[in-house]
């Protein structure tokens, strides 16, 4: 008996992609090995860290990474580094940032509900272009001495000014770009065109394409920033004596060890640290092509399952407005002609055995969408069937 069984968990049929709510992907049997291994002895923290940093550097192109308990967790350290630097006084502070620069300028087309990680560290957000369309010199005009660092989402284009200009505006004021990437995989490309581009800190999701532990993320980047989201994360109950990086305050550095910082409730144990830098070992190696084409059959099987019934428009797109490189099936329903609304798809679905959850937040709209990134062997010819059934009573 498994443990799902034991605590009377329905297993759910995962069609959202790598959704946190859905309880992300089947973790490879790599990564859960690596888990394993881990578990079984103690190490200091700090050296795994270190350790891992330097494998997920060489990965992403960046000086320095860091291994967080998710993407949201990476953008509130990214954003504790950018407003206290290496000032122990004002990591001892955050989230207070009074008195000192606060400010993160945000394209108003970039603003969503994720973005709250950064706010959590204490910043505040300088919103500045229109949903339509952003000129480079209304970003020039909202940096002023208030301003700590410039915020970019990546994969939403509409209205936004491309990223190399955008960098090229905050490098020019001698601020960092932070760079939310949680979902930009694939194209596996992008593990390191953002530094390339010119970020000075990238999120990405541990759970996602990378397929590594659900509560695993990367912030990457400059070595100085990574080195205050390092310092504002760990377990600070250090004392200067005996502090394995008492040489920062030697080099004068830093004025002492600071306390338990923002960060601290984002910790991360060593089996989440092993786990993903195994799946990021393995991202160098995956077959991306036989990625996709198995994604193709799933989403193909599901449009093809309910092609042509009444009030059903089924279609297969590729690639996503954002540029994202996976298939999607998507649905629209016409619900006097199919009987039944979209929503009342989605729960007619989900109400099933097994639960089958899928994309929502276009429903109102009249839109199912069917994500094939977390769907397991099978999977996606039970959906089939399903959806037969249900729009054939």
């Amino acid at each position: 008996m498994t443990i799902y069984e034991q605590l009377g968990v329905r297993r759910i049929i995962n069609a959202r992609s790598f959704s946190t709510k859905c309880g992300g992907g089947v973790l490879p049997a790599p990564v859960l090995e690596a888990m394993r291994e881990a578990a079984q002895a103690c190490v200091r923290i700090a050296d795994l860290q270190e350790a891992a940093g330097r494998v997920i550097a060489e990965a992403t192109g960046a000086e320095a990474a860091l291994v967080t308990s998710g993407a949201a967790a990476a953008l509130t350290l990214g954003a504790a580094a950018c407003l206290a630097g290496l000032d122990v006084h004002r990591m001892n502070r955050l989230p207070d940032t009074s008195g000192i620069p606060n400010e993160i300028v945000v394209l108003r087309t970039h603003r969503n509900d994720y973005d709250h990680a950064l706010l959590a560290a204490g910043a505040r957000f300088v919103e500045t272009g229109f949903y339509y369309y952003t000129f480079d010199y209304e970003v020039e005009n909202a940096i002023t001495a208030r301003t700590a660092a410039l915020f970019y989402q990546a994969g939403v284009d509409a209205g936004a000014i491309p990223f190399a200009s955008f960098a090229a505006i905050a490098h020019r004021h001698r601020l960092p770009v932070i760079v939310d990437a949680a979902a930009e995989l694939p194209p596996a490309s992008n593990l390191r065109s953002f530094c390339e581009a010119g970020a000075d800190l990238v999120a990405f999701s541990g759970g996602k394409h990378l397929r590594g532990p659900q509560a695993s993320g990367i912030l990457c980047g400059r070595q100085d920033l990574i080195l205050s989201a390092t310092l504002q994360h760990q377990d600070m109950d250090v004392f200067p004596e005996s502090w394995p990086l008492r040489h920062l305050i030697a080099e004068g550095r830093l004025a002492g060890p600071p306390h338990h910082g923002i960060g601290r409730g984002f910790k991360v144990g060593k089996e989440e640290i092993a786990g993903l830098v195994r799946a990021v070992q393995l991202y160098q190696t995956r077959d991306f092509e036989a990625e996709l084409a198995a994604w193709r059959r799933d989403v193909e099987c599901i449009v093809d399952a309910v092609r042509g019934m009444p009030g059903i428009d089924a279609r297969v797109t590729f690639p996503q407005p954002g540029g994202k490189t996976v298939p999607y099936a998507v649905l629209t329903v016409d619900p006097r002609q199919a009987g039944l609304s979209a929503n009342d798809l989605i729960v007619a679905l989900e109400e099933g055995d097994p639960p089958i959850c899928v994309f929502e937040t276009l429903a109102r709209s009249g839109t199912v969408v069917f994500k094939p990134e977390a769907l397991e062997p099978g999977d996606a010819a039970l959906i089939a069937r399903r959806l037969t059934e249900i729009l054939q009573r």
